[in-house]
């Protein structure tokens, strides 16, 4: 929603203040939108390979919807990893190998279905899970295993931005290109009169004007709203990792979990109050 809005203010800035002291009619030059598109679209393509591009197209439709990585979502995620920590205490890590193997069929990861239905989240979980219950790994291999992994999944996510990044970066150069294509068709106008010859190199400059605003007021936010849902979304990874991490160190369920809040960013952060008493009313019911 604030990318509409902020798409918003830009025509209002730019168009809206140009309409006060100027016509608007003389910004709509459609082949020279057709051009900046084709060639945003050709350079997008060009540039990236089928898994970029994929990723990519898959990605833009989150920039309109508002983030899931909340305090709500991080509660449930604690309240999730702790009952789990504290069957593994009470009964033993093998009283969870059916959990982990068939976490769809989990009495325990039903009850949290805004977790459950995540499928990466889902994975990592259930895969260290299931090294704990192996135990053939020490700490400090998962915890280099879990870097790694942290790591390629950092990358994978923020192909998505980089990709929208270049492509910003390119529109004002083919702005660059439709203006000195018009001024190219201006110079074989030259026995025009002044007023045709002043529309048409007015025609050439739109193709500046939009490579410019297209790149900073649209493609721009995109790429940085891109960027800022990766970072969202990797730290609910670093949050399991604590977490996961303390309980193999002997720390107790509570102290674990509490290991993973201060993970969190300050605004998705529940206090320890109030994981607490959440963990406890969970565990009344």
């Amino acid at each position: 929603m604030s990318l509409l809005v902020g798409y918003v203010i830009v025509l209002l800035a730019s168009i809206g203040t140009y309409s006060l002291h100027g016509s608007l009619g003389a910004l709509w030059v459609p082949l020279e939108y057709l051009a900046i598109i084709g060639l945003m679209i050709g350079g997008f393509v060009a540039s990236n390979g089928s898994k970029a591009v994929k990723a990519t197209l898959g990605a833009l439709p989150t920039v309109l919807k508002g983030s899931a990585f909340n305090k709500a979502l991080y509660m449930d995620l604690l309240a999730m990893l702790f009952e789990v920590l504290a069957k593994v205490r009470k009964e033993g890590l093998m009283s969870i190998e059916n959990d982990v193997e068939n976490p769809e069929a989990s009495p325990i990861f039903s009850k949290y279905p805004a977790i459950a239905r995540d499928h990466h989240v889902m994975e990592f979980i259930t895969d260290y899970l299931r090294m704990m219950v192996g135990g053939n790994l020490n700490a400090f291999e998962i915890e280099n295993l879990m870097d790694i992994e942290i790591e390629t999944h950092h990358h994978e996510a923020h192909v998505p931005a980089h990709v929208m990044a270049k492509t910003a970066d390119a529109l004002p150069a083919f702005g660059i290109v439709v203006a000195v294509m018009g001024v190219v068709n201006v110079m074989g106008s030259v026995g025009e009169p002044p007023a045709v010859l002043g529309k048409m190199i007015g025609g050439a400059l739109v193709g500046t004007f939009l490579g410019i605003l297209a790149s900073y007021g649209f493609v721009s936010p995109i790429a940085i709203q891109l960027e800022q849902k990766a970072e969202e979304g990797g730290k609910i990874y670093q949050c399991i990792k604590a977490v996961l991490l303390a309980s193999m160190n002997g720390y107790a369920p509570q102290v674990a979990v509490e290991f993973g809040r201060k993970v969190l960013f300050s605004t998705d952060r529940p206090t320890f109050i109030e994981l607490e008493e959440d963990i406890k009313n969970r565990k009344g019911k």
